[in-house]
């Protein structure tokens, strides 16, 4: 099913697919909202995963934990969600084909609105 959220720009909270559903288009158009789709894919735990989201994964890397977080964004010149420099689908696994190393399967641990500071922590 498509369904998006929405990130109420003059509110400050995310607005999510039942809160929006009822809204005309001329509300929604008239509105400060960005809005994010959703993949169609789940973490960990069940919860959906939207564009706009960022990902936590661990990866046991010399004898210590080190973990990723990833933006989840759509590319159009591939048509298609990633996170960070891989497809989505690759990135929802508990292998990384890219270091052969066991990863722990993502979890949503924020989104780019609430937490951009956990991207700047994994630069």
């Amino acid at each position: 099913m498509i369904k998006f959220r929405a990130w109420d720009n003059e509110c400050k909270v995310m607005r999510e697919y039942d809160e929006l559903k009822g809204l005309t288009l001329d509300a929604l158009d008239a509105s400060g909202f960005e809005f994010e789709q959703f993949t169609g894919l789940k973490d960990t735990y069940g919860k959906e995963i939207y564009e706009g989201d960022i990902l936590a994964t661990s990866s046991m890397v010399e004898g210590g934990e080190v973990t990723d977080y990833l933006k989840v964004e759509w590319r159009e010149e591939y048509a298609g969600f990633y996170c960070g420099e891989k497809p989505l689908y690759a990135c929802l696994s508990e292998w990384d084909n890219d270091t052969k190393l066991a990863q722990t399967y993502p979890e949503i641990v924020g989104n780019v609105h609430e937490n951009p500071k956990l991207l700047e922590e994994d630069k």
